[in-house]
């Protein structure tokens, strides 16, 4: 049975004037004009009614959209860029390809939103400013990144899953890629280096944490390596630690080991990753260079690391050191806000 569309219009806006929510004046009037109605409608003359438009009209279907219109979902758009095509379709009475249309006219583009490690305090964003300040007032009198030796940890799994974008029909589906499982097989790896390359690094064992102990027993191994691979930076320059602010680095037993090293350590603020050189720079290359790849011992991904970390030339790693200033600084441009490359 056909029901006239302009008097279930007029039941849906007494249903919304009296106060009911889409879904219940949905019901209300299905079960006296059966069919008459799906929710999804009901719900796009009710964002309507919500928005202050009580037209119960049809729109225009051709034809050039109204500037009003246009201004229209410009201002949902500004208001919250989160929303999706379908969701501001409901909003302005219209299609969803309608809206698709006037967002490509105006030249927007659907963009993922980015995650970011820590939702920064007030008190963090000034360490951040205060800290990168400081270090940019030194090197411009101290060129001291040649003295650097930068530590941190990676997780790197057994299996390392590649994603891949499909060129498919618009009817196909794309084939599924698996996720990891919750708790994936993986190994700790720990690296140290430097403007000319990888200085030292370690696969943890499965299963053992890094404590303050450990953590001072990679530092003996670590400076046993500097003294044979960079004897002149610590006889002569003075190595400068660059590391996070994790337990066993910071227990008063690793700060004993560094201070019997005479080494210094570089000021550095909590929640760091786009301004350490190993995240933003190192281990982006190694994910990429892991992605695709499947192990079965810890072995074969210490060989696949260590083949990594020598086909790099040194300039790989100048780059990345080179870089950390320009990344200072946009730190305290943005006033201490994460950088997003």
């Amino acid at each position: 049975m056909s029901y006239d569309d302009n008097h279930i219009r007029h039941c849906m806006l007494y249903e919304y004037r009296s106060g009911l929510k889409a879904k219940q004046a949905f019901e209300k009037i299905s079960a006296v004009y059966p069919g008459a109605l799906s929710l999804s409608k009901c719900e796009k003359w009710f964002a309507k009614f919500k928005s202050g438009d009580y037209d119960l009209g049809d729109r225009p279907k051709s034809g050039r959209p109204s500037e009003t219109d246009i201004d229209v979902l410009r201002d949902h758009i500004e208001s919250d860029p989160r929303l999706s095509s379908r969701e501001l379709a409901i909003r302005l009475g219209t299609t969803h390809t309608t809206v698709l249309r006037h967002l490509h006219d105006m030249g927007k583009v659907s963009k993922c939103r980015i995650r970011v490690p820590h939702k920064l305090t007030e008190n963090q964003l000034l360490q951040r400013v205060t800290i990168c300040t400081s270090l940019l007032a030194r090197i411009a009198v101290d060129p001291f990144l040649n003295r650097i030796i930068t530590g941190d940890e990676k997780w790197v799994l057994y299996v390392n899953v590649e994603r891949k974008k499909q060129w498919l029909e618009l009817s196909q589906k794309p084939v599924p890629t698996p996720k990891p499982g919750l708790h994936p097989k993986k190994v700790l790896l720990c690296v140290w280096w430097d403007m000319d390359g990888v200085v030292h690094f370690e696969l943890m064992d499965m299963g053992q944490a890094i404590t303050a102990e450990v953590y001072c027993q990679q530092l003996d191994r670590l400076q046993a390596k500097l003294a044979t691979d960079r004897p002149a930076l610590v006889n002569r320059k003075g190595v400068i630690l660059h590391q996070d602010n994790a337990r066993p680095h910071t227990a008063k037993l690793t700060r004993d080991k560094l201070k019997s090293f005479g080494w210094e350590v570089l000021p550095h603020p909590s929640f760091r990753p786009d301004i350490a050189p190993s995240d933003y720079h190192l281990f982006q290359s190694l994910q990429h260079f892991l992605s695709g790849k499947d192990f079965n011992t810890k072995e074969e991904i210490e060989i696949a690391i260590a083949g990594f970390f020598s086909q790099k030339p040194k300039k790989f790693y100048r780059d990345g050191i080179e870089e950390w200033p320009r990344r200072w600084e946009r730190v305290v441009e943005n006033d201490g806000q994460y950088i997003i490359d």
